[in-house]
């Protein structure tokens, strides 16, 4: 039966990954070289632990390294690496890459380093980075990448639960003018931990060589001088490629599983039909090897689809100015960026008319993705103006490991409603949930849950922890993946994620988004940046409290500023939200990843004791908001940070 004239590809795709998810996922695994051909596609034997591909056998790096060299990509960038903190630039042809990645895995298997061990990966943003990733894929090693200059503590704890033979690192990571010294971080955490690998791989930097251990501490570039290169092993599709540590409840991270198999299918399908990028283009993602982004979209996905990555060592701003993005896009002929909203927040607020931008050519490049936090409308609109292309919300987690959300340019470039990550991608099933499971009509909030079987490159688990994995993701909804985000899908099919269920607050028996309050906040033309967060109220259980950031060069008074702002939710979202109070401040505090940190923040106001995140980009920040709570007679109680 042929399809209605109206089906978009969108809509066909979507439809095909929805109704026979076996065809449609086995067809896209075409394009890759299997050692092994899957047995099944969809293996649901130990629902809901479902796996993908089982019983094939492929390898990541030779799909996404060696079969470019011998498949006519030999000579072309696979790599470009820009460090405006070091002033290094470097391109790495995919045939370059190749010999460096199977020289690297022969320093490992030197080291005993076989099929299934793991190797903890603590280093800054280095192509080295990315050849110790792609050399433990090569030889079946389990790599754990360690955000560089992540504190000892949970260094350690993540050392004793991967369990590593080989840590990988660097004498230090640079962050804009400041040089952080890894090596004694390392050394510290391995003072804390209880496990030991037999051996440290050091980067030794220009800018701050470190001593190394006798005996347990080698060399990076003398070790892979001296190393024997090897050839790619085949693994199941369904062995782990990687663990990737995220926060949990219980203050024990969680060690995200991806496999094989499922990952490369999907990572590279989405690179042509979501981000419409074609073999041989450029794709930046400015994010960080640490997180998922940087897995994902800066070390697998561009080289499993034949394009170049940017690894970029510096910041949106301060290396050395706001026109840092439009430099790289320009010098290096990027086409498509993903990056963090709050790169653009702080783009906006050094540069918000768009001076710097004007200074560069970026006739070619095509379309920004952001994702990692809400975009508000403020933002999106004026990187729309500024840009004059498209400017695509997308939404996902460490978890699924690609987008769940989004606008899919290499299939159907839908209308943009500002707020929202467009529709849900093919492969994902959303559904709004009330608290007893049921499915919510259009246009109301609730719980965002994901129809099992999740889509291949989702996590099949936790770090041999099935249980925790049910509890935490399945349990609440069986049959269902709980994201721990609110939200709502509109009468067009539109999804809005409003942030976490915890940042639903509940003022006087009604429950409200801090994100549609952030919203509003953001469309006053005078701020940069905020944060809306629930502090404890004995009358009413929870009141609303804004923080905000103001633009460069707005020198009105604060106080005025601030009733205009309170006017402005009451406006939009109305008297019901209690909105009364917002403070002032010069940053918000973040991880270094870009995300609020704001159930920090509300511990603070609630004069909660709480812990230092171990991920805060500037601890200096949490004194500013304590003294902003405190001026709003909040902040009263002990408040003090646990081994802070």
């Amino acid at each position: 039966m042929s399809e209605p004239l109206d089906t978009t590809p969108y809509d066909a795709a979507y439809a095909a990954a929805t109704t026979d998810p076996e065809a449609f996922w086995g067809a896209a695994a075409e394009s890759l070289h299997w050692d092994r051909r899957w047995d099944r596609v969809l293996d649901d034997a130990a629902a809901p632990l479902y796996r993908w591909f089982s019983g094939g056998e492929l390898n990541t790096c030779y799909n996404a390294i060696d079969h470019h060299v011998l498949h006519g990509r030999a000579e072309q960038a696979a790599v470009i690496y820009d460090s405006p903190v070091t002033g290094v630039k470097q391109r790495i042809s995919y045939r370059e890459l190749r010999d460096e990645v199977a020289r690297f895995a022969g320093v490992l298997r030197s080291l005993g380093v076989a099929k299934g061990d793991r190797v903890v990966i603590y280093m800054p943003m280095t192509p080295e980075t990315l050849i110790g990733m792609y050399a433990c894929a090569r030889i079946g090693a389990v790599h754990s990448v360690v955000f560089g200059g992540f504190a000892p503590h949970e260094l350690a704890v993540r050392i004793d639960d991967a369990q590593p033979k080989v840590v990988l690192t660097a004498s230090c990571g640079i962050e804009v003018q400041r040089v952080v010294p890894y090596k004694p971080l390392l050394d510290r955490a391995l003072e804390l931990a209880t496990h030991q690998p037999s051996h440290c791989v050091v980067l030794q930097r220009d800018v701050h060589p470190c001593a190394l251990t006798p005996g347990r501490d080698l060399d990076w570039r003398d070790s892979a001088a001296a190393a024997t290169p090897v050839a790619c092993v085949p693994v199941k599709a369904t062995d782990p490629l990687y663990i990737l540590y995220t926060s949990g409840t219980t203050g024990v991270p969680k060690g995200v599983v991806r496999d094989n198999g499922g990952h490369a299918v999907a990572l590279k399908w989405s690179m042509k039909h979501i981000y419409g990028v074609e073999p041989g283009e450029v794709f930046w993602a400015a994010s960080d090897f640490g997180w998922a982004v940087g897995h994902s979209y800066i070390v697998y996905a561009p080289l499993l689809a034949g394009c170049t990555t940017v690894v970029h060592e510096g910041k949106p701003v301060g290396t050395p100015d706001a026109g840092e993005f439009w430099r790289v896009i320009e010098e290096h002929d990027v086409r498509v960026l993903f990056t963090a909203p709050t790169a653009f927040r702080a783009i906006k607020r050094e540069d918000p008319k768009g001076t710097f931008f004007g200074r560069y050519d970026t006739s070619r490049f095509r379309a920004l993705f952001l994702a990692g936090e809400r975009l508000d409308p403020d933002t999106y609109h004026w990187a729309r103006a500024l840009l004059q292309k498209p400017v695509i919300d997308h939404w996902w987690q460490t978890e699924t490991g690609w987008p769940v959300a989004s606008n899919c340019l290499g299939l159907t470039a839908f209308p943009v409603k500002p707020g929202s990550p467009t529709k849900p991608v093919p492969g994902y099933v959303v559904h709004i949930l009330d608290d007893d499971g049921n499915e919510l009509p259009s246009n109301k909030e609730g719980a965002v849950a994901i129809r099992l079987p999740l889509p291949p490159g989702t996590l099949p688990t936790l770090w041999r922890d099935d249980a925790r994995y049910v509890e935490t993701y399945l349990s609440r909804y069986p049959g269902y993946y709980l994201t721990g985000d609110g939200g709502y899908v509109d009468e067009d099919g539109y999804l809005f994620i409003m942030g976490r269920v915890d940042d639903i607050i509940i003022v006087a028996g009604h429950n409200l988004s801090t994100g549609s309050m952030e919203q509003a906040l953001a469309s006053h033309p005078d701020v940069a940046e905020c944060a809306v967060i629930g502090v404890r109220d004995a009358l009413k259980t929870q009141l609303p409290i804004g923080l905000v950031v103001l633009k460069a060069g707005v020198t009105r008074d604060h106080a005025t500023i601030a009733d205009e702002l309170v006017q402005v939710v009451r406006d939009q979202v109305g008297p019901v939200a209690n909105f009364r109070q917002v403070a002032v401040v010069t940053r918000l505090p973040k991880t270094r990843s870009g995300k609020v940190l704001r159930r920090t923040m509300r511990a603070i106001a609630d004069g909660d004791a709480w812990t230092m995140p171990p991920t805060i980009d500037d601890p200096a920040t949490l004194e500013e908001i304590g003294t902003a709570l405190r001026s709003l007679g909040l902040a009263k109680g002990p408040g003090s940070p646990i081994g802070g």
